[in-house]
């Protein structure tokens, strides 16, 4: 009986080693509203000036750090606002911020992973405190999805890339 649980539990071992050498190299991306793990990309180092390239993409990749070493990833939108880029974080359905995990982590530790298309950016994230700031921002984000509605300025929380 021993011998099966030691056989049974080498096996897990070895499962678990071999998922998570495999997972870093195909990516396990979110979809929707489903989160994943890591991200893939061609990496840019270039500096990017000017994020109004982004008004393309509806959502984007956010690969986020965890405490526990393994990527949280999600889907969600982007603006670009005088060429610089901010992330949004709703909460619409009440909550209160930073109840999101992706939003814990962010502000645990800041650095996070941005899929954009094919493109991989290596970026901090630094939430916006400035009230004019905001509401500029959000009048932007309006501009590109004229379907979005604002929940309030409280309820709105917004990142900028750095």
């Amino acid at each position: 009986m021993k011998r099966k649980l030691s056989v049974a539990g080498l096996a897990l071992l070895l499962f678990l080693v071999l998922a998570l050498i495999t997972l870093p190299m195909v990516g396990l991306e979110p979809q929707d509203r489903r989160p994943g793990l890591w991200i893939k990309g061609e990496l840019v180092t270039t500096p990017i000036t000017d994020w109004s390239f982004t008004d393309q993409f509806e959502e984007i990749y956010l690969e986020t750090r965890t405490w526990y070493l393994i990527p949280h990833s999600v889907t969600i939108s982007c603006t670009a606002h005088q060429g610089r880029l901010y992330l949004t974080s709703t909460y619409s359905q009440g909550g209160e911020f930073p109840s999101r995990f992706w939003n814990q982590n962010v502000m645990r530790d800041p650095r996070v992973r941005l899929r954009i298309g094919n493109q991989l950016f290596e970026k901090t994230l630094s939430l916006v405190t400035d009230v004019a700031e905001k509401q500029a921002v959000l009048e932007s984000k309006k501009k590109k999805n004229p379907r979005w509605k604002n929940p309030g300025l409280e309820n709105v929380h917004l990142f900028q890339v750095l």
